[in-house]
């Protein structure tokens, strides 16, 4: 009986693909050190920005994918057409899986024409999950954010994206309007025991897989942990109950 008690907690704290870890560390040898304290209970991880100016984080990329990780390139490319499309180029032969772009008409269709027939994913971002109604209005936009994160869904589907980056209150939206193999990744996901932090539309995990999302973002409740696998294996446990 404890033999099968045991096997049935493995089973649900084991790597569930959809969650995806950012590596938002300062350097590579602490992103690095990040994958070996979560060990076997991360599948999918994001390297974003800060490791990419480091200069290391595609060697990172390529290493994660040689070890049988899944990885999510959130570089949030946003220039002019022919800039987008060379560097989805490149980036689709790195074996990566998931890419971020702005979710902008010229730049979306850039990126699909730029990663080609590779398997590469492409995922249009429609706002930024810091962002309110009142940042929007500042920033000289004339809709509210559920407005415009849906006018990007239907442009993200028309110019052929495989996705879309929106916050968990926006996920069951793009589920309906993408359709069931739409991809919906949703940052902003805090367990009701972790700080909201600069998440300004989080919800928890459980929350935001049955509104719709596809893979969640959990960062800061597993990175700044003090055993970040065990806050994993509780994330993944939480979102055990959502299939």
């Amino acid at each position: 009986m404890a033999a099968a008690v045991q096997a049935r907690l493995h089973d649900a704290t084991a790597a569930d693909p959809r969650l995806i870890v950012p590596l938002d560390l300062p350097s590579i040898d602490e992103a690095r050190a990040m994958v070996e304290a979560v060990g076997d209970a991360v599948s999918f991880y994001k390297i974003g920005l800060e490791l990419f100016a480091t200069g290391g984080g595609m060697d990172l990329a390529r290493a994660l994918k040689a070890e049988g990780k899944d990885v999510f390139l959130d570089w949030k490319l946003h220039d002019i057409p022919t800039t987008v499309q060379r560097a989805a180029a490149v980036l689709a032969d790195s074996g990566c899986d998931l890419l971020t772009v702005h979710g902008e008409p010229q730049v979306m269709a850039a990126a699909v024409r730029g990663k080609g027939r590779s398997n590469l994913k492409v995922l249009a971002v429609t706002v930024m999950t810091s962002l309110t109604d009142a940042d929007l209005t500042e920033m000289g936009y004339g809709s509210n954010v559920r407005d415009l994160v849906e006018r990007r869904i239907h442009q993200a589907l028309h110019y052929g994206c495989d996705g879309v980056v929106a916050s968990p209150h926006e996920a069951e939206l793009a589920r309906a309007i993408g359709g069931k193999d739409f991809l919906v990744v949703t940052p902003g996901v805090r367990p009701d025991w972790s700080a909201k932090n600069d998440q300004a539309r989080a919800t928890t995990p459980a929350e935001a897989l049955a509104a719709g999302a596809s893979h969640i973002v959990c960062g800061r409740p597993i990175t700044a942990a003090n055993d970040p696998r065990a806050a994993a294996q509780r994330v993944v446990l939480e979102m055990s109950a959502v299939q």
